[in-house]
């Protein structure tokens, strides 16, 4: 068959895209609570949705966004008993989980339950976070900048005047805080009105053969089984307001608290999702999705991967470390996977060729207009040439980042304790010192050290000589070029390995000086090697974030009428479509919804796989097969079930609404098939994995015999 032109097929692709109209599908987009307009609330009625937009949102009164909170702020969560339970994801509470957790007391392992108020485990530096109000601040954020401005002059006005406008909230109320957040890439301006609650109690988790069930092998895969729940209460004093810990803090009193359905759900029920996703860049120019597949998505699938396989081998082999290591590596991996499978569909659906597409529509439709074409002329050769002379130093920062910033602990310590302001306000000093000296609780040297040999070899093979920090050349000068040896001499020599050594630096101790400490020359090292990199590539940069802006209006104003949402921005947000299936590839259906025959063959099939390890207990509760009012209409319990709601990460946890308000469920995942979701929409594929509210409550009630809290979940 004779190949199609490039240039003609982004032709041909454009001209199909034009025919929809107005580049949205009826189940796509995060969409603002306070900026619903009547199409869209209209096609949620369509679909089945009971509630008012009042009764969704309502910064004058109570609505049902009210119970949904930001949990720790990189979570979702939602209220759902008049005493201040909070149901999030398994995953989200899981650093807490460990926290908690002892080889005496294995939470991670055997799950936890409080049994009375008295038992609820504090946690710390855990909030969760509830969004009062939303305002749009544009005209007066924008008043302060003006064309001629460059890129940092412009962000410096806007922080300036946001900060303002912050201000003015927490001077009216002490317990409110005021986030001015961009939207359309810095094209608008909204104010979100917050209060926070610091005195956060773990209650219930079950164990992780139930809340991980299936790990890394199940991670973003189709059908799940995993009961990815956890509880945990919000405490305030006596007057019910925000407050530290104390033991006199009494159970908070939510204005909302969302009721549990036990009713179900069948293909083409109305589901919605509201919570805080984290970020997308759905209008990222196709030059900034290429050079996110070279640069990100390359280095963290090829870092993490080592690290985390030596983290596993001693996780594995030693009961301490995998309880030390066990929320750090959970965070890891699944970026980790994220990467892989992202830069998988990119490849798999023509993301890139779609993107090119689309922006071949904007090209057109700019020459046709005579004030757009004399504005943004050269909009498309600037970003390319710009893009293109960032590339090469963007590649290194990526895995400048994943190699020490984000890669062996001594390193990460080491800059924490460079950057502690030891003269600085007493009561941050101390929380700063205590954060730091908590980290060392969960923190082997020997493993680490291992680490830090092969990030350290990593970077050397994939970044170009002209990168490379200053220690290299230590290496190659005194070491021959051994960097087992070096890294050996760095441990062996560093006083910041253990909590001792910290307090040297605290206690100003004359024997010790931090500026010689071989931990503290390597981060300057690195931080040299930033800062050269930054100043190399800030002009392009600029210009690429003024680009990037600038056509993010564009196509704003030539799809007018397209009423488009804004990217993810860890704002609270609303999606909504329906319960239902997919086709994953060609002779392959996934039914919607999972039960617990899965849980049973997996465990049978993979007999020496510990990520398919569960209670015998629980096994038997399975096999029973009693569930009870927990039961679908067809005797099974239903785990798992997809819907096409519009999700990306922080969205974990968030509540899965019937159409009437009622909590079905939690959001926890997406499916592999989509994972380009944060770049682009894919309505065929896309679906969101949540975990039955059903499931939820039997695990509390049949395992972990909690029956206070299920008279407290279902009065």
């Amino acid at each position: 068959m004779r190949r199609i032109g490039t240039d003609c097929l982004h032709l041909v692709l454009a001209l199909l895209i034009s025919f929809v109209s107005p580049m949205l599908r009826a189940d796509e987009g995060m969409w603002m609570l306070g900026k619903l307009d009547k199409s869209t609330h209209k096609e949620m009625k369509r679909l089945g949705l009971k509630l008012s937009p009042r009764q969704l949102y309502n910064p004058k009164g109570h609505a049902l966004s009210d119970a949904v909170v930001s949990f720790g702020g990189f979570c979702s969560g939602v209220v759902v008993s008049p005493e201040g339970l909070v149901l999030t994801n398994h995953h989200c509470g899981f650093e807490s989980i460990q926290q908690h957790s002892t080889t005496e007391h294995d939470y991670i392992r055997d799950g936890f339950v409080a049994h009375s108020r008295e038992e609820e485990l504090p946690c710390r530096d855990l909030y969760v976070r509830f969004m009062l109000r939303q305002s749009e601040v544009t005209s007066r954020v924008l008043t302060a900048v003006n064309e001629e401005m460059s890129e940092s002059e412009r962000t410096q006005a806007i922080d300036s005047i946001s900060r303002i406008i912050c201000e003015e909230v927490s001077k009216s109320d002490s317990t409110l805080l005021g986030v001015v957040d961009a939207y359309y890439s810095g094209n608008e301006y909204w104010l979100s009105v917050y209060r926070d609650y610091n005195d956060v109690r773990m209650v219930f988790a079950p164990p992780s053969s139930v809340g991980k069930f299936g790990w890394d092998n199940d991670n973003w895969e189709w059908p799940r089984h995993t009961g990815d729940f956890c509880v945990f209460r919000i405490y305030a004093d006596s007057l019910n307001r925000p407050a530290p810990y104390s033991p006199y803090n009494v159970p908070y009193r939510p204005p909302v608290s969302v009721p549990l359905s036990l009713e179900g759900y069948k293909p083409g029920t109305f589901c919605m999702t509201i919570g805080y996703p984290g970020s997308t860049d759905r209008y990222l120019s196709s030059f900034g999705i290429q050079l996110s597949l070279a640069a990100e998505h390359s280095a963290q699938t090829e870092v993490r991967a080592a690290k985390q396989e030596i983290w596993k081998r001693a996780m594995n082999s030693n009961d301490s470390l995998r309880i030390k290591y066990a929320a750090k590596y959970d965070q890891s991996s699944n970026y980790w996977k994220n990467s892989i499978g992202t830069t998988r569909s990119i490849r798999k659906l023509h993301v890139i060729e779609r993107k090119q597409a689309r922006e071949a529509t904007l090209k057109e439709w700019i020459k046709s207009h005579p004030e757009e074409r004399e504005r943004l002329l050269h909009l498309f050769t600037d970003l390319e040439q710009n893009y293109s002379e960032v590339s090469r130093g963007q590649r290194a920062f990526a895995y400048l980042a994943e190699c020490f910033f984000n890669g062996a602990e001594l390193v990460q310590l080491a800059f924490e304790i460079l950057n502690l302001d030891t003269e600085g306000e007493p009561q941050e000093v101390a929380h700063a010192f205590i954060d730091i000296l908590r980290k060392y609780d969960n923190y082997d040297e020997a493993l680490d050290r291992k680490v830090f040999k092969q990030l350290t070899r990593i970077y050397r093979e994939r970044v170009e000589e002209e990168f490379l920090p200053d220690f290299y050349r230590t290496i190659e000068s005194d070491y021959q070029g051994d960097i087992d040896a070096f890294a050996d001499s760095l441990y062996n020599q560093t006083k910041l390995s253990s909590k001792e050594g910290l307090m040297l630096t605290v206690t100003n101790d004359s024997t010790y000086q931090i500026y010689e400490d071989p931990a503290i020359t390597l981060c300057i090292d690195l931080l040299t090697q930033v800062f050269s990199l930054r100043a190399e590539q800030s002009g392009p940069l600029e210009l690429i974030s003024r680009g990037e802006r600038q056509l993010n209006a564009a196509m704003r104003r030539m799809e007018r009428n397209g009423h488009p949402y804004p990217d993810a921005n860890s704002t609270l947000r609303l999606s909504y479509g329906t319960i239902g299936g997919y086709d994953p590839y060609d002779g392959a259906t996934y039914h919607y919804f999972t039960t617990p025959k899965g849980i049973l063959e997996k465990v049978r099939n993979h007999p020496e796989n510990p990520d398919y390890w569960v209670q015998p207990e629980l096994l038997e509760l399975f096999k029973q097969g009693n569930f009870g009012r927990y039961a679908d209409t067809d005797g099974q319990m239903h785990l798992c079930f997809l819907s096409n709601n519009d999700i990306t990460g922080g969205n974990s946890g968030s509540a899965m609404f019937n159409g009437k308000g009622q909590l079905i469920g939690l959001a926890f995942d997406g499916n592999w098939e989509a994972m380009s979701s944060d770049l682009i929409y894919e309505p065929r594929l896309q679906r969101t994995i949540g975990v039955d509210v059903r499931y939820i409550l039997f695990i509390i009630e049949k395992y972990g015999k909690a029956t206070r809290l299920i008279e407290e979940l279902i009065p």
